[in-house]
């Protein structure tokens, strides 16, 4: 019996997937102090949140009491430089896949507008239709019309228009930003992305070229009309934790190549319907609650995975779901304010969808 034991264990540890690409797990769910210590990241602990409080002078965000973002990378030192006076940028991103986002992608986004509003920085934010057309069977056009609706619903969240620039891959990369791509591509071999990805001969040339396109967005000098003269500009990652690789590689090529290196906050996943082994994920309709389902699709997903549930849980978590969605529908309203909440027909109108229309159209621009 004894001898059976490490190869019971040895089979449990190798249920657990996390990469940019995969998140599954066994019946214990994601074992996220694994994670913490298999990606080399450290713990984000309650002095550290206590700090976030005292330097912004508010409450901090229900993410961070509650533990839903666990993880960081250098995040004390973007506080002392922020505590010094200076600044920082954030940078998040969508690889759209779907019509509109679901609960799980709002969590980043959720978090990223509390920081820049507590901190008062610009944000950049990068739609990586380029990526989705690599990985999934799309076409060029449809990859770039689903970056379109899904930056409508992260408009929605109620960003700072003057603070904001959202960009899709297809339309932006060149330039400034495609120079920083070259130089990190000439850092990394062959070895190392397949170390740290996990390509396999199979996959096409696509896959492995795509990781310095999601680095350099970290690198203020990909933005030179925004952060002109900045090169040295802090920058500050909220993701959740599956985006981790692509940030190790960068954080270890940005001191070679003249840079510094991108600070992260790290989530953990919204749990799929079917239960906490993997996470909401729009290759599952089923498994996600999207902003634009309506009462009854919330309804029916909720019964199909959970029937199990009493009345009483069943209409709780049903009523959950639907609060969520009134408050992000409610949130273009206050953004615009009049008076509806159709969440498209607001960010139809935004001047934040300019930059993603035409890469001709003038930038808006910024200072830090």
């Amino acid at each position: 019996m004894a001898s059976v034991a490490p190869e019971v264990e040895k089979k449990e540890e190798e249920e657990q997937v996390v990469n940019p690409w995969e998140v599954s797990a066994g019946k214990g769910g994601i074992d996220y102090d694994k994670l913490v210590d298999q990606f080399g990241c450290q713990r984000l602990d309650a002095p550290l949140i206590d700090r976030i409080a005292r330097l912004t002078g508010r409450p901090p965000h229900r993410f961070l009491r509650r533990g839903l973002f666990f993880a960081h990378r250098d995040l004390n030192e973007i506080l002392d430089i922020y505590e010094k006076g200076d600044k920082f940028y954030l940078y998040t991103g969508r690889g759209p896949s779907s019509e509109a986002l679901h609960l799980g992608h709002l969590v980043p986004f959720m978090f990223t507008k509390y920081l820049q509003d507590a901190f008062k920085v610009p944000l950049v934010i990068q739609l990586t239709d380029d990526e989705k057309f690599l990985w999934k069977n799309l076409t060029v056009e449809e990859s770039k019309r689903l970056a379109r609706e899904n930056a409508k619903d992260i408009i929605a969240c109620g960003f700072d228009v003057e603070r904001t620039f959202i960009f899709s891959d297809f339309n932006f990369v060149g330039g400034a930003f495609y120079e920083n791509m070259v130089k990190v591509a000439r850092c990394v071999t062959y070895n190392k992305v397949v170390g740290i990805f996990g390509f396999t001969p199979e996959d096409h040339i696509g896959k492995i070229s795509f990781p310095p396109v999601q680095a350099v967005p970290s690198f203020p000098s990909s933005f030179p009309k925004h952060f002109s003269g900045n090169d040295q500009l802090r920058c500050l990652i909220p993701c959740a934790i599956d985006q981790d690789p692509y940030f190790r590689m960068t954080r270890d090529v940005a001191p070679r190549i003249g840079y510094q290196k991108p600070a992260l906050i790290e989530s953990r996943f919204f749990p799929a319907l079917q239960g906490e082994n993997t996470k909401m994920s729009a290759s599952d309709p089923n498994s996600a609650i999207y902003v634009t389902d309506s009462t009854k699709d919330i309804k029916t997903k909720v019964c199909t995975q959970h029937c199990f549930l009493s009345q009483k849980n069943y209409f709780q978590t049903v009523t959950c779901f639907q609060l969520i969605l009134v408050c992000v529908r409610a949130s273009t309203t206050m953004m615009h304010n009049s008076g509806s909440s159709n969440v498209r027909e607001h960010a139809r109108a935004c001047p934040l969808l300019v930059p993603i229309c035409s890469c001709t159209q003038p930038c808006p621009s910024f200072s830090p």
